[in-house]
């Protein structure tokens, strides 16, 4: 077996209430190989983006990660991290696109001074140095680093997903956590980000926490899948398997979700 990249361990996260705690993530277990897709997927509200948030310690109160939950990366807990630690742990070996990751730019920054103001903070680089950076990294997102000047409302959509995506491989991560990286992109955009991301992922070796609620989508991507319902992993496979041989009754019912091609006429 290769050891895993990241192994989330009893994870247990619950948002504390004035009158009761509401548990989002009930003892989730699983791991990611070195250059493996793993996606997790589930309705909304199912504890999905709650995991993406815990793996960079991005929670704040009133979210409570509990204290038998263990998240390791590279066999380091990350939940034993203090802030300045942290600090360069965030992007240098763990990535996030966020959910509406095409409206996370600043959009009174141009593109260049996005990657600067990260470059700089992460690798100390020059803004000349940084600028060689930044347009390394456009032409692998295919687009012209002539365009870094430009501000965010400057590009479509699918344009401003890619960037947001290649600020993200900028330093080089392990891991890319993606949380709903197509979400209102067509689904023309949503083939072309995750063909690039796939590229990405190849050329460069880093693993990927891919999570959506379309599991469609998710099949044609990931290696492994793991099924969420209630803040609870009730099934994960490969992503073959949970397309051919579904085991869970809540993995059968969102696949009997999906509206069939040959439906019969509706009168």
């Amino acid at each position: 077996m290769t050891q895993p990249l990241l192994s989330v361990r009893n994870l247990t996260i619950d948002y504390i209430g004035e009158q009761k705690d509401f548990r989002a993530v009930d003892d989730v277990n699983f791991d990611v190989a070195p250059g493996e897709v793993f996606g997790l997927a589930g309705e909304s509200g199912c504890g999905k983006s709650t995991i993406a948030f815990a793996i960079s310690r991005l929670h704040k109160p009133p979210a409570l990660i509990r204290k038998e939950s263990r998240i390791l990366l590279d066999g380091r807990d990350v939940l034993d991290l203090d802030q300045q630690a942290l600090a360069a742990f965030r992007w240098r070996e763990v990535a996030m696109v966020f959910q509406s990751a095409m409206n996370s730019l600043n959009p009174v920054l141009r593109i260049e001074t996005q990657f600067y103001d990260m470059l700089r903070t992460h690798k100390g680089m020059s803004r000349a140095a940084a600028r060689e950076r930044t347009a390394e990294m456009l032409r692998l997102v295919d687009i012209a680093p002539d365009r870094m000047r430009d501000y965010p409302h400057q590009f479509s959509g699918g344009m401003r997903q890619r960037i947001v995506i290649a600020i993200c491989m900028a330093l080089d991560p392990k891991l890319v956590v993606m949380d709903e990286p197509t979400t209102a992109l067509d689904v023309v955009v949503q083939r072309e980000i995750l063909q690039r991301i796939n590229e990405l992922r190849r050329r460069f070796g880093f693993s990927v926490l891919f999570i959506t609620h379309d599991l469609g989508l998710m099949v044609q991507f990931c290696d492994r899948i793991g099924i969420m319902l209630s803040g609870r992993l009730v099934e994960q496979n490969a992503a073959v398997a949970i397309y051919r041989t579904p085991q869970h009754d809540y993995t059968k019912r969102l696949w009997a979700s999906f509206p069939s091609l040959h439906g019969g006429v509706l009168l």
